[in-house]
C-alpha cells in the first residue's frame, strides 16, 4: 500500500511549508497529514489548500498555529508505566552492568515534546546510580521539532496535574516547590540537555546508550522510518538499547534491532560485526617548520601542495581524528568548501553525507586499512545537472608506524561512463527484444516463480497495512485525547463564569430585595426589565406577569400615563422631581404613592433606561 499523496494541491501546500519555514512534511504519512491540516483549516473557517496557502501569506502568524495542530504533543510523566517499570529494572540495571569502570552513560530521548519523558528519565536513572552518580555520569539529551514545545521543556515547570502519575515519594524527591508549579531539581537538571533536532534531516546524536523515541515514527510513512532507524542504529552504541511507542513495531527492520521485549516495545542494537570505531573531531595543527625557510624539503612540500591542489578530480583529506585537514580546488569549488572550513569537524559538515553517506565508508577504511569505494552516487548540481560519480575512501597508512594517518576521499565523476552504460542497456534491450520467441518457455518458469514470490510480498504487505492500520488508530487515539483534554479545559472555564454569574444574580436579587419601596427598571423602549417584591406586592403583579411588557399598558392602580413625561426627560439626560400620585394598591386601598425617576446609565455613561422608586408616603382620596 502506498503512502504517496496524489493531490498535486495539497502537494503544493507541503511545497510551500517547506519553502517558507523550513518543515518538511512530506514524510509523513498522508492520511494523517491531511487530516491534521484539515483540522486547521476548519478552525480558521477555509475549505481549499491554495486559499489557506493565501491565508498563511497574509497571516504569518497561522503557521504557529498550524505546527501545534500537526506535531501532537501529547505526553505525560511515567506514561504507559509497565514499560518504564521494564526499563528501570531490565535495561537501565544491563547498561550499569556494561559500563564497571564508571564511563559516560548517554541517553537521548527523541521527540521529547515538553520534556515529561525526558525527566522520566533522568529520575529512573538517578534513583538506579544515586544522585552522586548521576551528576557525574549521566548526560540526557531531549529533541524534537516543535520550539514552543522544547522551551517549556527547559523552564522545567510543571503543575500538579502534570506530576500526578509520580508517587508522591518521587515527586518529594525530584520537584521543588514553586508557587503552584514544581520545578525539577537545578542540580539534577544540568544533566539534561534540550535542542532542536529534526529526526528526518539532521545528523543523529551518536553513542547514546539507550535511545527512546515513542509514538514518533507512527506518524511516518514506511521509507522515511527505515531511514530514521537506520540513523537510530547509527546513533546506538552496540549493545545499547532503543525503546519505541506501543503502536510502533519493527517487522522489516530486524537487521538493525533485535526485539528484547516486544510487548513493551524494548529492542537492542543489532551489532554489524564492526567495532564503534568513529572518526570523531579534533584539531588539525600547523606545522612546526619555518614557511619563509628557503630549503629543498619546503620546495618539496610545496611541489606537493600545489601538486594536490591541481589535482584533476575533487579530493579531501580527512585526519585520524575526523578534521578536514585538506581540500583541493576541485573539491571546493564542487562542494561549495571555504578556507574556513579546513580543521572543522567533517562530520559537521553537508559533505560528510551529502552527496553520500561517508562516514560509515571512512569507520571501514580506517578500521579494515583497505580502499572503500560508493559507486554511481547521484549528485544533483542544479535543477537539470545530474551528474555520477564514483567515490573512494582511501586510508592513508603510517608504514613507520604501522598506523592510520587519515582518510583521502575522491570523487570521480563518471557520469559519460553511466550514459554509455545506459546506451548499452538500451542496445541489449532491443537484442533481448529479437530472441523474446526464444525466451518463451524460459519466461514462462520465470512468471511461475515471480507469481510465487508475488505472493510472499502479498503477505508482507499485510502484514505492513495491519502495522499501518495500528499506528493510524493510535495516532487517531493522541488526537481524540488532545481534543478532550481542549474540552474540559472549556467546561472549567464555563463552571467558572457559571458560578460567578450565579453569584452576581443573588447579590442583584439582594439588593433589590433590600429596597423599601417597589423597584421597576426599564428599557429605552418602556419595556420592563426588573420588577422587584415590593412593587409585586404594591400592585399584584408577579415579576413574570410583567417582563418585557410595555409599562405604559400595565393596568396596575397607578396612573402610569402621567409618568409617561418625567421617564421620558430622565432618558433624555434631564433631571425630574419626584412625584407624588393617588393610586389604589393590590388590595383596593387608595394610598398616596410618591415615585422617583432616575436614569440607568452604563459604564460608557449612555443611558439605557429608567429606574422608578415607588414608596406609599400615605393615604389619600381616590383619584376623581
Amino acid at each position: 500500500m502506498s503512502d504517496e499523496l496524489t493531490d498535486p494541491v495539497f502537494d503544493e501546500l507541503l511545497a510551500y511549508l517547506r519553502r517558507t519555514r523550513g518543515f518538511d512534511f512530506t514524510g509523513y504519512k498522508p492520511t494523517s497529514l491531511q487530516r491534521r491540516i484539515n483540522k486547521r483549516m476548519q478552525d480558521v473557517g477555509i475549505a481549499t489548500f491554495p486559499d489557506y496557502v493565501d491565508y498563511l501569506e497574509v497571516h504569518p502568524d497561522e503557521f504557529v498555529h498550524l505546527f501545534n495542530t500537526i506535531l501532537i504533543n501529547v505526553t505525560s510523566f511515567f506514561r504507559d508505566p509497565p514499560v518504564w517499570e521494564y526499563v528501570g529494572k531490565e535495561v537501565i540495571s544491563q547498561i550499569v552492568a556494561g559500563k564497571p569502570d564508571a564511563r559516560p552513560i548517554r541517553v537521548w530521548s527523541a521527540g521529547c515534546a515538553s520534556g515529561e519523558e525526558a525527566y522520566t528519565l533522568a529520575v529512573i536513572l538517578a534513583e538506579a546510580l544515586g544522585l552522586d552518580a548521576f551528576r557525574e555520569r549521566v548526560k540526557i539529551y531531549g529533541t524534537d521539532v516543535d520550539n514552543d514545545a522544547l522551551n517549556q521543556a527547559r523552564q522545567a515547570a510543571y503543575t500538579v496535574k502534570n506530576l500526578e502519575d509520580v508517587r508522591p515519594d518521587l515527586v518529594e524527591k525530584y520537584f521543588e516547590r514553586n508557587g503552584e508549579r514544581r520545578l525539577f531539581r537545578k542540580d539534577l537538571r544540568r544533566n539534561v540537555i534540550f535542542g532542536r533536532h529534526d529526526l528526518m534531516q539532521d545528523a543523529p546524536i551518536s553513542r547514546v546508550d539507550l535511545l527512546v523515541c515513542r509514538n514518533c515514527l507512527m506518524y511516518l510513512n514506511a521509507e522515511t522510518q527505515a531511514r530514521i532507524l537506520e540513523r537510530f542504529h547509527f546513533a546506538v552504541l552496540d549493545g545499547g538499547y532503543m525503546v519505541l511507542g506501543k503502536a510502533e513495531l519493527l517487522l522489516t527492520h530486524g537487521n538493525n534491532f533485535a526485539a528484547v521485549d516486544l510487548k513493551r516495545r524494548v529492542f537492542q542494537k543489532v551489532s554489524r560485526g564492526s567495532p564503534r570505531s568513529r572518526l570523531w573531531l579534533g584539531g588539525v595543527g600547523n606545522g612546526g617548520a619555518d614557511a619563509n625557510a628557503a630549503s629543498p624539503l619546503v620546495n618539496h612540500i610545496r611541489i606537493r601542495e600545489a601538486a594536490f591542489d591541481t589535482g584533476a578530480v575533487p579530493q579531501v583529506i580527512v585526519d585520524a581524528n575526523g578534521f578536514l585537514a585538506l581540500a583541493n580546488q576541485q573539491a571546493r569549488a564542487q562542494f561549495g568548501l571555504l578556507a574556513a572550513d579546513l580543521g572543522r569537524p567533517f562530520n559537521d559538515l553537508d559533505l560528510s553525507f551529502r552527496p553520500a553517506e561517508l562516514r560509515p565508508a571512512i569507520d571501514q577504511a580506517s578500521r579494515e586499512l583497505r580502499p572503500v569505494t560508493i559507486r554511481e552516487v547521484v549528485f544533483v548540481k542544479g535543477p537539470s545537472e545530474t551528474e555520477f560519480l564514483d567515490v573512494q575512501v582511501t586510508p592513508l597508512k603510517d608504514y613507520a608506524n604501522n598506523g592510520f594517518l587519515g582518510a583521502s576521499i575522491t570523487f570521480t565523476n563518471v557520469t559519460p561512463f553511466q550514459r554509455l552504460q545506459e546506451d548499452l542497456q538500451k542496445t541489449n534491450t532491443e537484442l533481448e527484444a529479437a530472441y523474446e520467441e526464444l525466451q518463451s518457455s524460459s519466461e514462462e518458469l520465470e512468471t511461475t516463480n515471480e507469481e510465487l514470490q508475488s505472493t510472499v510480498e502479498e503477505l508482507e504487505t499485510t502484514n505492513e497495512e495491519l502495522q499501518s492500520t495500528n499506528e493510524e488508530l493510535e495516532t487517531m487515539n493522541e488526537e481524540l485525547q488532545s481534543a478532550n483534554e481542549e474540552l474540559q479545559t472549556m467546561n472549567q472555564e464555563l463552571r467558572q463564569r457559571s458560578d460567578e454569574l450565579n453569584q452576581v444574580n443573588t447579590f442583584l436579587e439582594s439588593i433589590l430585595r433590600s429596597f423599601a419601596g417597589g423597584v421597576v427598571v426599564l428599557d429605552r423602549d418602556l419595556m420592563v426589565l426588573v420588577w422587584n417584591h415590593k412593587a409585586e406586592d404594591l400592585w399584584g403583579l408577579r415579576p413574570e406577569e410583567v417582563k418585557d411588557k410595555q409599562f405604559l399598558n400595565l393596568d396596575i392602580g397607578l396612573p402610569v400615563g402621567e409618568l409617561r413625561q418625567p421617564i421620558w426627560a430622565c432618558l433624555n439626560g434631564d433631571g425630574s422631581p419626584a412625584l407624588t400620585l393617588d393610586a389604589v394598591n393590590r388590595r383596593g386601598k387608595s394610598i398616596r404613592c410618591q415615585v422617583h425617576c432616575s436614569p440607568l446609565s452604563g459604564s460608557d455613561h449612555d443611558v439605557r433606561g429608567a429606574i422608578l422608586l415607588m414608596e406609599e408616603v400615605g393615604a389619600g382620596k381616590a383619584h376623581e
